[in-house]
């Protein structure tokens, strides 16, 4: 018989199996991380770029000057194939009771071909002959059976026919029911397009006249907002502050809650716009589709009612987004953003690029994170300034930076950070326009995690949180920040840093000093705390990555209410003038809007 390859021989035949085209490798070339691929499938992987990453280990690699041939040569596993396919082309014959005796003749008596231990130990006074003997013996019987077998395939070719010829018919009939079920659909489809543009004519005048009626009661109640908001902000900040000026607010508050508790608040009555589905009329068979609906005819009370339910049950999130390259897609989607206007501004860290959406997950464009100067690199954070300017913090294999981008995507500045050991979040005050940027230092067993603040145009401020702030006998050892990424500012310049390593959220007052940190054990605990923002009211939304939850506190740290419990590794958060509260998920990489 023929020699079976050894298991030895299968497993290094595995390891000469590229991870790519999972094929033997040709022209084997060596990455800087020690794992070796096919010379094209390195020239495919890195096409149009200068750095790729290694698809096992993921390391980053600088393609060569003049491309991945300069990578080295896999001398081993070159010479481990030759030596495998010598092998390979070596045919014996060898016994089946003595694995390393090669057969020689052929036992008649007993039926099986034998070695030179067969013969000594059992046939050796048993009528033998050479094997091209018995080959030759056996040869016509042989002929005969194959000339049957020849025979029998012919009769199987023929079914073979007719079955695809009936595979043929049926796929014309397919083909055929399909058109007709085209057809129908698009009959239908017609009929449902000319109820829709209907009915969706009258909701948007229905909603044009309520919004006129909301827009002028808005206007009369504006102007007492305002009077009685300045009055109560001057009213908290004399008391805060002391002095003469307090004296004189109780007269002055006196005077506006006069004005103001003579007033009656009434609710506005409007007639919302809503659908009745169960006017409807026949289109195609059992299919039905809702009637254009009388001019006469208002909805129920109870449809009203089941609208409205429907509407709340159905409207709290909206998801996009899913694993991939293509637009709207997201590869570990890191940072999130908001524009005044509604625009979501995604950090897609391993596409290398921006994403830009409305809240309704609807894809705008996308633009790279280009450094000045040309080169790519992952975006860890991305934030608003006043003037409508994106600034992403982010890094390439040799450096890091903040760069500053239009909202179109134009480059136009960067501040050079120097290389952290973790990554990085960025945030904006724009009360004092300054670009803040977290930052750890130190090696494993002692990081040191800080702020970094900066002008603009890249001149330092001054350090949050850092070594400097925190020498042992000034600060306890509770302040000290290890793995600081996230990082908002709120109304009132207090800055607010997520501390996954320490599974708290560190405070500091717009100068840069420690005010308290919360978290800990009870309700709403923190497990690895990544994303950070404020609404409105002053109140926190923390993302509490490691069990999926995104939580509430009040402005002092005071747990308030879970948001969501359902989510799978929530990452960056941001909210939306409008009340909306958008949410990055790395598992699933997609964005959530709730």
């Amino acid at each position: 018989m023929a020699a079976a390859p050894s298991s030895l021989g299968k497993q290094i035949q595995e390891e000469l199996t590229c991870s790519i085209c999972l094929g033997l490798f040709t022209k084997p070339k060596v990455l800087p991380c020690q794992h070796t691929f096919c010379q094209d499938c390195l020239q495919h992987l890195s096409e149009g770029e200068t750095t790729f990453q290694c698809p096992v280990c993921r390391q980053q690699v600088r393609k060569p000057p003049k491309g991945v041939q300069q990578f080295p040569n896999n001398l081993l596993v070159t010479s481990l194939q030759t030596r495998i396919q010598q092998q390979a082309t070596e045919v014996k014959d060898y016994c089946f009771l003595h694995e390393s005796e090669e057969v020689k003749r052929y036992c008649q008596e007993c039926d099986v071909p034998v070695c030179n231990e067969c013969l000594d130990q059992k046939h050796g006074d048993h009528r033998t002959v050479s094997l091209k003997k018995a080959t030759q013996e056996r040869k016509a019987t042989v002929q005969l059976l194959t000339d049957e077998g020849r025979n029998k395939l012919a009769t199987y070719d023929a079914l073979i026919k007719s079955l695809t010829e009936k595979e043929k018919t049926l796929k014309e009939q397919k083909q055929q029911t399909k058109n007709g079920v085209i057809e129908a659909y698009n009959h239908m489809v017609q009929k449902l397009t000319e109820s829709k543009d209907y009915l969706l004519s009258e909701v948007e005048e229905k909603d044009k006249q309520n919004m006129e009626i909301l827009q002028k009661e808005k206007d009369k109640v504006f102007a007492d907002v305002i009077d009685l908001k300045v009055a109560c902000d001057r009213a908290e900040k004399e008391m805060s502050r002391g002095g003469v000026g307090f004296l004189q607010q109780e007269t002055i508050l006196t005077g506006r809650m006069a004005k103001h508790r003579g007033k009656t608040l009434e609710s506005v009555q409007t007639q919302p716009a809503l659908f009745n589905p169960t006017h409807t009329v026949p289109v195609l068979g059992n299919v039905m589709v809702p009637s254009l609906p009388s001019a006469t005819s208002p909805a129920s009370s109870n449809d009203a009612a089941e609208a409205i339910n429907y509407h709340q049950s159905h409207s709290q999130t909206l998801s996009f987004g899913g694993q991939g390259t293509k637009a709207g897609k997201f590869q570990f989607p890191a940072g999130v953003t908001m524009s005044d206007g509604g625009e979501i501004f995604v950090a897609d860290r391993w596409n290398k690029r921006i994403q830009v959406f409305t809240l309704q997950g609807t894809f705008i464009h996308q633009f790279p994170t280009v450094v000045p100067g040309g080169q790519k690199m992952e975006p860890n954070d991305v934030a608003l300034d006043g003037k409508g300017n994106l600034w992403v913090a982010g890094e390439t294999e040799q450096a890091e930076f903040v760069v500053q981008y239009t909202k179109q995507g134009r480059a136009v500045t960067k501040i050079d950070l120097q290389k952290t050991v973790w990554v990085r979040g960025v945030a904006v005050d724009n009360r004092r326009n300054h670009i803040l940027v977290t930052q750890t230092t130190g090696d494993r067993d002692n990081l040191h995690g800080e702020v970094m603040m900066f002008t603009p145009d890249g001149t330092p401020v001054r350090t949050v949180g850092g070594k400097k702030n925190s020498l042992a006998s000034l600060v306890s050892r509770q302040q000290k920040m290890t793995h600081p990424w996230y990082i908002t500012v709120d109304g009132e310049g207090n800055i607010f840093v997520s501390d996954c390593g320490n599974h708290c959220i560190h405070v500091y007052s717009e100068d840069g000093q420690f005010l308290f940190q919360f978290g800990g054990s009870g309700e709403g605990q923190l497990q690895g705390p990544m994303g950070v923002c404020v609404d409105g009211s002053g109140n926190v939304i923390v993302v509490n990555s490691r069990n999926g939850h995104v939580e509430m506190f009040d402005k002092t740290g005071r747990f308030l209410k879970h948001i969501t419990t359902a989510m799978t590794r929530p990452c960056a958060v941001a909210i939306a003038t409008q009340g909306q509260l958008v949410v990055t998920d790395l598992r699933s990489h997609t964005v959530h809007v709730m």
